[in-house]
């Protein structure tokens, strides 16, 4: 899903150092080949935000207010498993009845194989996958809508690559260093459980314990932000509910349709050890709206944006920029929050008993 329309789906990376509009002569440079030059080996790099065959990489047709906005390419041809299945059997039945034989041995199967698809490779259609990003000039931030480790593993070195700098991915533990110079590694495993024969995991899950908290602040605090600059926004947490837990029995638990939040289950998931790591977030500041399904690794999925009044296609662009960029720094702002209170000792040691007795009143203990 590209950044001009619909929801979006994208994870932040910093920048270690500022870019700007020129960087868009680097990302012509490491242009995507013609789609005509695909052979048997995928191709990949970069095009415009229009399609993915727009390879018009200039600062007039790509550069938006503070934005850069162009994808990631990756091009290549495929073969259905069923049609190539289909044909090595064809192969394989002709082989057979050369040879007199029954069965044919694997090595010579798969020979057969191998021969059939680079019979049919260079027939097949190209395909072509596209990830939409965003260099943020002013806040020194990439939104990429790479939301697998996969997708995080192809366009973080090519990024580099291109550009020299390499993205460093906004994950709880990156960000609590980054915004507060908290080191996960250094904080004790949390415990949220009433029940004490429920152990603390082995290690820190930042995230996980940041949802979960986000959970409780919504609900014993009204979920009422109050901002910096006076303002104030509301947010509330809707299901789906994934929740999460290593050891003995199920892992993962997910909770949807009726009431997950509300239900007795979700308490029992808490009381378990278990904490959460997906759940939807909804911020309402004024009459506008945001939701999104948010990920422990924060990953954003699905953010539907308020309406717009931008009629223009960059105007419309750098509106939703801005609303996108409202909906990610009021998330950071409570995980600023929750990193103050995780911090301090005392303060933690009392906002995890209030979790537990919380806990318990939802499981109906």
């Amino acid at each position: 899903m590209a950044f001009d329309s619909g929801s979006v789906s994208f994870r932040l990376f910093a920048l270690p150092r500022s870019l700007g509009p020129e960087v868009v002569e680097a990302f012509a440079r490491h242009a995507a080949p013609p789609i005509e030059t695909l052979a048997s080996e995928p191709i990949h790099g970069w095009v415009g935000a229009r399609h993915l065959l727009d390879r018009n990489l200039t600062e007039e047709a790509c550069v938006i207010g503070g934005h850069l906005h162009a994808a990631f390419l990756r091009a290549e041809r495929k073969i259905p498993e069923s049609l190539l299945r289909a044909h090595c059997r064809l192969e394989e039945d002709v082989e057979l009845r050369a040879r007199g034989a029954t069965l044919l041995p694997r090595a010579v199967r798969a020979e057969i194989r191998e021969r059939v698809r680079e019979a049919l490779l260079p027939t097949m259609p190209p395909t072509l996958t596209g990830m939409p990003v965003v260099i943020d000039f002013r806040n020194d931030l990439l939104l990429a809508a790479a939301m697998s480790d996969r997708q995080v593993d192809l366009l973080s070195p090519y990024f580099r690559e291109t550009v020299g700098v390499m993205p460093v991915l906004l994950t709880a533990d990156t960000a609590a260093l980054k915004r507060r110079r908290v080191n996960a590694n250094d904080l004790e495993p949390a415990n949220y459980s009433p029940d004490p024969a429920v152990e603390p995991a082995a290690e820190t899950h930042l995230g996980m314990d940041f949802l979960t908290w986000l959970w409780f602040f919504w609900e014993s605090g009204g979920g009422v932000l109050r901002r910096p600059g006076g303002g104030q926004a509301g947010v509330m947490l809707e299901g789906p509910l994934t929740f999460f837990r290593e050891g003995e029995g199920a892992h993962e638990a997910v909770l949807r349709k009726g009431a997950p939040l509300n239900s007795r289950e979700a308490g029992t998931a808490l009381c378990c050890g278990k904490k959460l790591k997906r759940a939807r977030l909804v911020v309402a500041e004024g009459d506008r709206v945001w939701s999104a399904t948010v990920d422990a690794d924060f990953g954003f999925r699905g953010l539907k944006l308020p309406k717009g009044e931008q009629a223009d296609p960059a105007g419309r662009f750098q509106e939703r920029m801005l609303l996108i960029e409202t909906y990610w720094s009021l998330f950071f702002e409570l995980f600023d929050r929750f990193l103050d209170a995780r911090t301090e000792p005392r303060r933690w040691a009392e906002t995890v008993g209030s979790m537990r007795e919380w806990a318990k009143r939802r499981a109906g203990a």
